[in-house]
């Protein structure tokens, strides 16, 4: 098992919306198991033609989604599900919580969730 991606330099997508995208990908479908360690942001840039800051904002992006875990110098690896769990469940807390005190009623809440989810996958 080994990191397959591939950057498109036609597509609209940013590299490093590329990079995230496919990684996150991967790891959600199992690809890339739960404690796969990830190549160093410069040996990922290297084998892809990209600059090295281009794959760290892809990396910073996936830790801040709760995809991939930094272990200091032992190196970047797939988080646990659970983490991503904990990330999804700790929004949707936030998301309450503020809608609560705009003062939304469940189903206005529900239907501007709904409504960004449609927005955010392209439905």
């Amino acid at each position: 098992m080994s990191l397959k991606i591939t950057i498109d330099p036609d597509a609209t997508t940013a590299p490093y919306e590329q990079v995230r995208g496919q990684i996150a990908e991967e790891a959600r479908a199992g690809v890339l198991p739960v404690n796969y360690k990830l190549p160093t942001v410069r040996g990922l840039a290297e084998q892809l033609g990209l600059a090295a800051n281009t794959v760290a904002k892809a990396y910073r992006a996936l830790e801040a989604d709760g995809v991939i875990e930094t272990r200091g110098r032992h190196g970047t690896y797939i988080a646990a599900g659970d983490a991503r769990t904990r990330e999804v469940a700790d929004a949707a807390t936030t998301y309450a919580q503020r809608v609560r005190r705009l003062g939304l009623d469940r189903d206005a809440a529900r239907a501007a969730m709904e409504e960004a989810l449609r927005a955010e996958y392209g439905e």
